[in-house]
């Protein structure tokens, strides 16, 4: 693969949703968003037998981002929708340069 332009995140839940995780998906990256769409039915079809709440989502992928993204985070809400997104941490570095005031004579 050249460029990930989507991830397959599926999730399986209890029945009343009290908990829920992350399980593999039969193709889990696509190069193309909209390979991913057109997988999501059978994958659902593929783990639902072994899965009775399953949820899943495509998300998009930024071909500029896909090395730095390093936070997938979601949550099923109390309505059954899978809400998740893909983020890059914010790293917070420190200037080395002086306060010019504090060099005064």
């Amino acid at each position: 693969m050249e460029h990930i332009a989507a991830l397959l995140l599926v999730v399986s839940c209890s029945p009343d949703l009290s908990g829920c995780r992350e399980i593999p998906a039969p193709t889990p990256l696509f190069e193309v968003f909209e390979d991913c769409q057109a997988e999501l039915p059978q994958a659902i079809r593929t783990l639902a037998p072994k899965h009775p709440r399953l949820f899943a989502k495509c998300l998009e992928v930024d071909p500029a981002l896909e090395d730095d993204y390093d936070q997938l985070t979601w949550k099923v809400l109390p309505s059954g929708t899978l809400e998740a997104k893909l983020s890059v941490s914010e790293v917070i570095t420190a200037s080395g340069t002086p306060d010019a005031s504090a060099h005064a004579h």
